[in-house]
């Protein structure tokens, strides 16, 4: 009798653990679309009221510029920046690449900067630790609206990595000393000069890179451990901003990313691409999400697609029955889809005009509304605690039931620019704005 009771007590013991530690990792908000990638939370109840002052828990000045989003794992906070540090180099030459800015009058002398880690204290805003990845002048200018640290870190609760593109991948503990870099991929060379920003994702022991550009395009699985290449696969693709998804179909891992060509899964073993469709537009930003059996990506510049695909097809599954519906319009552009309880919410192109599909049928609940104070977005929509919170450019955060129907609940500011999407994790929610980082609490 004792025996059994001593047996139960430990497997109690051993599932409340596990439970807890399965809580732990739920809560954490470790990339730069949330645990599933979908831009939802599972778990937290952050405010849906605040403004410059009022819920704000602490409020810490980010020196430098930066649109990469906070990451947070348990007591920790990190998010990059590139602060400029002087002069740099002239104006680049004029090239096809970059003839827009030149067209726009904005090709400016190129400063020198330090690309910076920072790691702050949940609780207090207090800064632990910053590191400099490395100091150097960008080859190639970007857009007025984007810096040159665009891209968002990600983490493992053991290490924290930081993508600054063309200046490289840097691997950190979560103490700030440095294990490993890799700054041997090249140059990237995008589209217009609009500069780089795709982020990257990390999976059991790999972290994947993307890296599309005017130049030879590839997708890197790296050891997350050392750095080493595990696979490469080219990609007959131009510039694309997006971030690589990943899934499980049928016990097996594949990659979901976007592309101006096609979209693309790849096995996450090997690298093989499994199957691709085309129809999207040119130069892609959104990421893909999904879930219950289906994969969603799309685009909205110089054109509208956004397809709902079976990901168990092989090859080329256009015009087949693994493209269970498309939609031609009020598609998104610069922020992703948010995909929340079956429901799919996304902008129309860089505006706040907001749209929410059943994600089964891709039939709307609503369409293209205009959402007060949001004119102009590119943070992503994310949901936690039964709401979605929509940010606009000008620092105006709406926050709306997560519902088939629109129902507004209030809208706030930060009152300073906001391009980052908002970390949601726990009872909070994190703002990284243009000049400060933002911990929203009740």
């Amino acid at each position: 009798m004792l025996r059994s009771f001593c047996r139960i007590s430990v497997l109690v013991t051993a599932m409340t653990l596990l439970t807890s530690a399965e809580s732990v990792i739920a809560d954490n908000w470790a990339h730069w679309r949330g645990p599933t990638g979908n831009g939802a939370a599972a778990s937290g109840n952050p405010p849906t009221r605040w403004s410059e002052t009022e819920n704000v828990k602490w409020k810490v000045p980010i020196p430098g510029r930066g649109s990469g989003s906070p990451v947070i794992w348990e007591d920790r906070v990190f998010v990059v920046t590139a602060v400029d540090v002087g002069p740099g180099t002239a104006p680049p030459p004029r090239t096809p690449q970059n003839r827009n800015q030149f067209q726009r009058g904005r090709a400016p002398a190129l400063p020198k900067l330090d690309f910076q880690v920072l790691c702050f204290d949940r609780q207090s805003g207090q800064q632990l630790w910053k590191q400099t990845a490395v100091t150097a002048v960008p080859h190639q200018e970007t857009h007025s609206t984007n810096g040159f640290a665009s891209a968002s870190p990600c983490t493992d609760g053991k290490h924290v990595y930081a993508h600054f593109g063309s200046r490289g991948l840097y691997c950190y503990t979560m103490e700030g000393q440095l294990k490993w870099k890799r700054d041997d991929f090249g140059k990237m060379i995008t589209r217009n000069g609009f500069g780089e920003g795709s982020s990257p994702t990390l999976h059991g022991k790999m972290i994947i890179v993307p890296w599309d550009h005017e130049g030879d395009s590839a997708i890197y699985a790296l050891d997350k451990l050392t750095g080493e290449t595990i696979w490469k696969t080219d990609r007959d693709e131009p510039s694309c901003w997006a971030t690589p998804l990943v899934i499980d179909v049928a016990g097996k891992k594949q990659i979901i990313m976007n592309g101006q060509n096609f979209a693309r899964s790849y096995d996450l073993e090997t690298g093989q691409e499994l199957w691709r469709c085309g129809g999207q537009t040119a130069r892609p930003v959104a990421s893909a999400v999904a879930d219950d059996g289906l994969v969603f990506v799309g685009s909205g510049f110089q054109g509208s697609f956004l397809g709902a695909f079976r990901p168990d097809g092989q090859g080329d599954i256009e015009g087949t029955d693994r493209v269970v519906w498309t939609v031609n319009r009020n598609t998104p552009d610069i922020a992703s889809p948010l995909l929340s309880d079956g429901r799919l919410y996304f902008h129309k192109g860089k505006s706040g005009n907001l749209s929410c599909l059943d994600a089964k049928t891709g039939k709307p609940y609503y369409e293209a509304v205009r959402l007060p104070g949001i004119s102009n977005t590119y943070a992503s929509p994310m949901a936690v605690g039964g709401h979605v919170y929509l940010t606009g450019r000008s620092g105006t955060t709406v926050v709306i039931k997560d519902s088939a129907t629109l129902q507004i609940v209030s809208s706030n500011s930060v009152g300073e620019t906001v391009d980052a999407t908002p970390a949601p994790c726990g009872d909070e929610l994190f703002i990284r704005g243009e000049n400060h980082l933002f911990c929203i609490a009740n």
